[in-house]
């Protein structure tokens, strides 16, 4: 009887330490996620293109055939709208919220002429601008956000040292604005 009321001791206490201990270190590792990260290279609205050593976020780029560039974006005030163009094999789009969820994505083999054009707002947003579609938007690809805070991450592909320079055009052009309506 008396292991039994030992082991169980035991057990509880062990599982309060353990639970005090991660309560304790959550501040240190909540710093450290992607969003975060991608919030830490710079301004909200512009993309930052990614070297292959970790950066002062510490974000970097591991795939050598791969070319990959970040966005952070607050659509709280305004929408904000997605543009690239250029000659490059393939490229793929990810938007994340602020919890890294995917919430959506999209390559240049789903779009129209194979260019990026694409307008991310809320919910209340994107009503008002369906009732009086701007015409500069006729052949923007109109994503919901179901949260105001998020990031995006583009990627191209460069499976050649020739690709290099398209691939870095095509990431340094893309843009990551406020759309005022227009």
């Amino acid at each position: 009887m008396f292991r039994i009321v030992f082991a169980v001791l035991t057990g509880v206490l062990g599982a309060a330490l353990l639970h005090v201990i991660i309560i304790l270190s959550l501040p240190h590792f909540s710093d450290r996620d992607a969003y975060t990260r991608v919030e830490d290279e710079g301004d909200e609205n512009h993309f930052y293109t990614l070297d292959d050593k970790n950066d002062d976020a510490g974000l970097s780029n591991s795939d050598p055939y791969i070319r990959t560039a970040v966005c952070a974006f607050d659509i709280s005030t305004q929408p904000i709208r997605l543009t690239a163009k250029g000659k490059v094999p393939f490229w793929s789009l990810s938007v994340y919220d602020a919890a890294s969820n995917e919430v959506f994505s999209m390559s240049d083999r789903t779009s129209v002429g194979g260019m990026l054009d694409l307008l991310i707002a809320s919910p209340i947003q994107l009503t008002g601008i369906r009732k009086a579609l701007p015409p500069s938007l006729a052949q923007s690809i109109l994503v919901e956000a179901p949260r105001a805070e998020g990031y995006v991450v583009l990627r191209t592909l460069a499976p050649q040292a020739s690709f290099g320079d398209a691939a870095r055009d095509f990431l340094s052009g893309a843009g990551c604005d406020e759309f005022s309506g227009q």
